[in-house]
């Protein structure tokens, strides 16, 4: 089979590294991005039958060409384009999936289901950790149930040197990290489905080994699970992990304005007309200013924890699943390389080999089988810990 990438970025990288050195079935791979430098070095980095290309992404006729000949396309690029790429993949008869990032952007894909069906591919978003793997892991963990009334499901990020002020390294891009945190979460409460906002009910957990963490709503990691779930159970919800005491100093800056897109108007004298406004975002700036002082790419962890409560032949149960990832010091894939773009490897490889439940648009929890998703995270030592 050959799969083309689209983005050279960290999610880029590790899905091509996936591609190349965990996945026999896979011939040839693509990565493509718009700074034809940056394909280059990961296509270098990776080796193996990988080629470079350089595509803007906002070009749908070039984007058209590019997907022609390949089995399956794993958009590792911004959230806003996975619907133009989307409706590419249909004309040309490809498969696709992402690492999706805004609820709003996967509705517009989801409504493609009939094209993608009458061509007979698959158009999965959202196919990331989180929105993505975990909603897999939930699927899986509620089949071994008779009855479902709750699942929870904690994901976070961390580095394994946490530095102040915010404990936090930029493992993944800016503005889908703003986007968790200021948009709303969808869960399901009382049996239906309801907005709550993030940065909110944080709760203490422990992971063995680990100092005091937190959780807290954020948006997008429950994905459409709260759609898929509706009718059927009574609890569903998503919260992000994180050292102690990060959410309150983040939601800080939150409260203050620095994530907000609407421009304000900052004075600057020129010297001659006096005091000009200038125009300025505070997002963009806010965004500019973590990247140049968070770190970014040192040793991390990755910490998931899907619960399920329910019945299981007939008492009462509760059940557990942990996964504790780090950086793969041999390979230099970061556990967020690996619990983020391995997933997505794996997912366009089941699509292009038609081993999925049914063709369409589809959340990702309909079309993939769990359990050979989960033998595939296990044979790449992405294990799970049940309790």
């Amino acid at each position: 089979m050959n799969i083309l990438v689209l983005g050279a970025g960290r999610m880029g990288h590790g899905a091509a590294f996936d591609l190349v050195h965990n996945s026999p079935d896979v011939a040839s791979v693509t990565v493509a991005d718009f700074h034809l430098d940056k394909a280059e070095a990961v296509a270098k980095a990776v080796g193996g039958n990988i080629v470079a290309k350089q595509i803007d992404a906002s070009n749908y006729d070039d984007i058209v060409a590019l997907f022609r000949g390949h089995d399956s396309v794993i958009s590792c690029v911004n959230y806003w384009y996975n619907v133009s790429l989307s409706k590419a993949a249909i004309e040309v008869g490809a498969n696709f999936c992402d690492l999706g990032g805004n609820n709003y952007i996967v509705d517009e894909q989801l409504a493609l289901d009939e094209q993608a069906r009458a061509v007979g591919v698959n158009i999965i978003p959202d196919c990331g950790l989180a929105p993505g793997m975990v909603s897999i892991l939930a699927m899986h963990a509620a089949s071994k149930f008779e009855t479902v009334d709750e699942i929870h499901i904690r994901v976070g990020g961390l580095p394994q040197d946490p530095q102040p002020p915010l404990n936090y390294q930029l493992v993944f891009s800016v503005e889908g990290l703003i986007n968790e945190y200021i948009e709303v979460a969808r869960v399901i409460r009382d049996g239906k489905i309801t907005e709550v906002e993030s940065m909110t009910e944080i709760e203490s957990l422990e992971f063995d080994g680990f100092p005091p963490l937190e959780a807290f709503q954020t948006s997008g990691g429950t994905s459409t699970l709260p759609d898929t779930f509706l009718g059927k159970i009574k609890e569903l919800d998503y919260k992000t992990i994180r050292y102690a005491g990060h959410c309150e100093k983040f939601k800080t800056m939150i409260d203050l304005g620095l994530c907000s897109s609407e421009p304000v108007d900052v004075g600057r004298d020129d010297g001659q007309a006096g005091m000009l406004a200038i125009p300025v975002t505070p997002r963009k700036v806010f965004g500019e200013l973590l990247q140049k002082h968070l770190p970014a790419d040192g040793p991390d962890y990755v910490l998931v924890r899907v619960e399920v409560v329910g019945t299981r032949a007939p008492l009462p149960a509760r059940l557990r699943y942990d996964i504790v990832d780090k950086q793969d010091e041999s390979t230099g894939m970061s556990a967020m390389m690996r619990t983020t773009a391995f997933p997505a490897s794996i997912i366009a490889q089941m699509m292009a080999r038609g081993d999925v439940n049914l063709r369409g648009a589809t959340p990702q929890e309909k079309a993939i089988d769990a359990e050979k998703f989960v033998q595939e995270l296990d044979r790449r030592n992405i294990s799970i810990t049940e309790s």
